[in-house]
């Protein structure tokens, strides 16, 4: 297939064209059914599924964070330049045609656009874990959701689960950098690339072992990518800027992308009005 192929799908409507509410004036709708929806999959999928699931419960990754990384993206600083995405395509090889991070242009519906940076949500709750038949989308010990392309079937229910189309599927052999093919695909690396397999950005999990923040964060001239530990109540985006979470998160109106669907998004937005 062509490079089409590796594309999401577009941005639904309320991403593009809906402005940004409170956060205080949002609700979260818990239980969509979700539970349902994943028992099914479970008894589908037999043992095999359940056996793959263990590997990570043993490993002592799929229990409760020790850790709550979140980002944090100003779209008053944002100037949709798009070197976040260049930066993530770099460090982790990726395909032509996807944008772990995509930038989109978004209409604030008073007749101004601004831009709005779209990696991983990282959520709380990820739906592509809970309709995975195999255990390959999973949550890590420090609450990331993960992929591991080892046990993935490539069944793309993970696909039509995710709310923010930020996961994508090989559908034919990627070209292949030099630098890939002497490294072992792992969850928190996941090259070299694989056909038939979902993947997608993962914060940059390789990076914090070496004390280094997520590519974007780095990449974004404009300062706009925020990133750090909520437990440490502190974001930085790596000028020298660092800030206190939950004062900017309350005193800013920060939102997140449809948090009314009770999946507990890691990444807060700024509204594109400024900070106060």
């Amino acid at each position: 297939m062509s490079d089409e192929a590796h594309r999401p799908a577009e941005a639904p409507a309320d991403l593009e064209s809906a402005p940004p509410t409170d956060a205080a004036r949002r609700s979260f709708i818990k239980g969509m059914g979700i539970a349902a929806v994943v028992g099914g999959v479970a008894l589908a999928a037999g043992e095999s599924a359940l056996s793959a699931l263990g590997t990570h419960i043993q490993s002592g990754t799929a229990g409760h964070p020790e850790n709550r990384f979140v980002m944090v993206i100003d779209l008053a600083q944002c100037d949709g330049c798009k070197k976040c995405t260049d930066a993530c395509n770099k460090e982790h090889f990726v395909p032509p045609g996807q944008e772990w991070i995509k930038v989109y242009t978004v209409d604030d519906g008073f007749g101004g656009k601004y831009s709005l940076p779209r990696p991983c949500q990282m959520c709380e709750n990820p739906p592509c874990r809970n309709v995975c038949p195999t255990g390959a989308s999973f949550v890590n010990k420090d609450g990331l959701a993960l992929i591991d392309q080892s046990i993935c079937i490539g069944c793309r229910y993970c696909l039509a689960a995710c709310p923010y189309s930020a996961r994508y599927f090989n559908w034919t052999e990627p070209p292949h950098a030099p630098e890939e093919l002497g490294h072992t695909n792992t969850p928190e690396e996941p090259w070299p690339h694989k056909k038939g397999v979902v993947e997608k950005c993962m914060f940059c999990v390789h990076r914090r072992a070496e004390g280094k923040l997520p590519a974007c964060v780095d990449g974004c001239p404009m300062g706009a990518i925020y990133f750090g530990d909520a437990a440490e109540d502190a974001v930085t985006n790596g000028q020298g800027e660092t800030l206190p979470l939950r004062k900017t998160l309350s005193q800013n109106a920060a939102y997140r992308l449809r948090e009314d669907l009770g999946t507990g998004p890691s990444v807060y937005y700024l509204p594109p009005r400024g900070r106060l």
